[in-house]
């Protein structure tokens, strides 16, 4: 409800100038956005959020430097070096060699490349899907809200990983098509948040009076609700990249996802399992890497939800 002021500076009837700047913070000239407000730096508590990030850290520079951190190449295969122990004294493979010979830390460390791509690349495609149907949905309501809530329902209607296999058979494997698939059976979860949230944020006064201001749909949308409901989708795409490689891995295990000649944590755990009982490590270190990544991201996550939401800070 809008508080009525008299006054010469109202530059509408009943309604001053003033009022309306403060229910609708940046609509004004001078006036501060909505989300302009200053909010304290929050590092994080306990060592938890901190392995996360360290690790996080880690597994970037390690992606990024791979080249110069791999002590080989990745794809060289020598069968006269196949089989070789992890941490056998006097061999330059540190952790030993797959089947063919290849070096198993060194494909561990290009994998990092992959699982990297994919999972940011399909989170920020998905969310970006999400994000602006579940915008349109939650403000506009009727037909629009009711077709994209029926076509979020049905795609639920099926697993996610089965939906992403009949996909990925359908386009085939490679590293865009996985990258598209994984964004196309994701977005549901972005949209169903972000319209919850627009359906309380349209109702708010401030949303009202950037109305009566004149504001356009698009401009309230962009400029007072979008930052309004980012917090949840930070949380969330947190999470997200997570289940992203995974999701990765396990295609790539069941040989739809990246082509073979890129190294995958996914292909490498493919081509330790026939191998368990006589050379374990071909599998067991590159799982090692999906567990402790997202853990690291997982960890991450839970810091960055209890730092955003003010309910939840002590």
């Amino acid at each position: 409800m809008v508080r009525v002021i008299e006054g010469p500076a109202a530059e509408r009837p009943g309604v001053s100038r003033q009022t309306l700047a403060a229910l609708a913070p940046g609509a004004l000239p001078g006036a501060a956005p909505a989300v302009s407000r200053r909010r304290r730096l929050v590092l994080p508590k306990g060592p938890a959020a901190s392995i996360g990030l360290g690790l996080i850290g880690l597994v970037v520079v390690l992606a990024i430097f791979a080249p110069l951190v791999a002590p080989h190449d990745p794809n060289a295969q020598d069968v006269t070096r196949r089989l070789i122990p992890p941490f056998t004294s006097g061999s330059s493979f540190i952790l030993g060699t797959d089947h063919v010979g290849r070096d198993v830390l060194s494909r561990i460390i290009f994998g990092t490349r992959v699982a990297l791509v994919v999972g940011l690349a399909a989170v920020a495609l998905s969310g970006a899907i999400g994000v602006t149907l579940g915008l349109v949905s939650g403000f506009y309501g009727g037909l629009i809200d009711d077709l994209i809530g029926w076509v979020g329902s049905v795609e639920l209607a099926f697993p996610f990983i089965l939906l992403a296999i009949a996909v990925v058979a359908i386009l085939g494997p490679g590293l865009f098509n996985l990258i598209m698939v994984l964004s196309i059976v994701s977005w549901v979860v972005y949209a169903r948040i972000v319209r919850a949230e627009v359906l309380v944020q349209r109702e708010q006064e401030y949303v009202q009076a950037a109305r009566v201001l004149g504001a356009g749909d698009v401009r309230l949308i962009a400029r007072h609700i979008l930052p309004n409901v980012l917090t949840p989708v930070i949380v969330i795409a947190t999470f997200e990249v997570a289940r992203m490689i995974i999701s990765e891995a396990s295609l790539s295990f069941l040989s739809l996802g990246v082509e073979p000649s890129i190294p995958s944590w996914g292909s490498m755990l493919a081509d330790g399992r026939q191998y368990l009982a006589t050379a374990w490590w071909i599998a067991t270190f590159p799982g090692l890497g999906i567990m402790l990544t997202v853990l690291a991201i997982n960890l991450v996550g839970d810091w960055l939800r209890d730092a955003l939401d003010p309910r939840l800070r002590t």
